[in-house]
């Protein structure tokens, strides 16, 4: 008798669109993601800079000594490794921001017609529980971490080539039948749910549970 798969502390999904999708919109949705796309860029660039020269000099407010990217990273490492803290503010926008990155990279695979929302959570789900670092965290693996997951960025490379592929064999079955095939589907979505397992395991240190290898949930 096969042995149940283990969960992982992240979930992710997609809403299958059961329905014909908009041909037109999935025609040209390499320029319709581009408003969003920069929306997007603006947010995870890295940098919020907010002057005030109200005493004659001017404050610069950067994420970037902290982050990778818009990701609150580097502070968290020292957090997790002398105060075992992990703030809750910076646990929220992180993960606020995986899920708005998941939004407009779903649109973009045109697995969903929705324009991307920056705060709605639509129909691409992503939970990733808040972890407890003194029980669930150990504070000296994020030091390690981006070797562990070295396997599986390698294993993603090779993924990610492959869902290119899909996605572009999804844009023409769009276009001459309206719908996307669900294999190819749920094939994006299980490299998208790969990614964000890595992400959270490496990136966003919410668990120290090591990514399955596999697709599935």
């Amino acid at each position: 008798m096969a042995q149940p798969q283990e969960s992982y502390p992240v979930r992710f999904s997609v809403d299958y669109p059961d329905r014909p999708l908009n041909r037109l919109s999935s025609a040209f949705r390499i320029f319709a993601i581009i408003p969003i796309g920069i929306i997007f860029f603006l947010v995870s660039s890295g940098s919020l800079d907010m002057g005030d020269r109200s005493d004659g000099g001017l404050r610069d407010i950067s994420l970037a000594a902290g982050g990778v990217g818009g990701w609150v990273f580097f502070a968290v490492v020292l957090m997790i490794l002398f105060r075992q803290k992990y703030p809750r503010w910076w646990f929220d926008w992180n993960f606020a921001l995986q899920r708005f990155e998941n939004r407009v990279l779903s649109y973009l695979l045109l697995l969903r017609d929705e324009y991307p929302s920056t705060d709605e959570e639509q129909a691409v789900h992503l939970d990733i529980a808040y972890p407890d670092v003194k029980t669930d965290l150990n504070r000296w693996l994020p030091l390690v971490k981006w070797l562990l997951a070295l396997p599986h960025y390698i294993v993603l490379v090779v993924l990610s080539i492959a869902g290119v592929v899909v996605a572009v064999v999804a844009w023409f079955a769009i276009l001459f039948t309206g719908r996307y095939p669900r294999d190819p589907f749920d094939f994006l979505v299980g490299v998208m749910r790969w990614y964000n397992r890595v992400g959270a395991y490496m990136a966003l240190l919410a668990t120290d549970k090591y990514p399955p290898f596999r697709l599935a949930p």
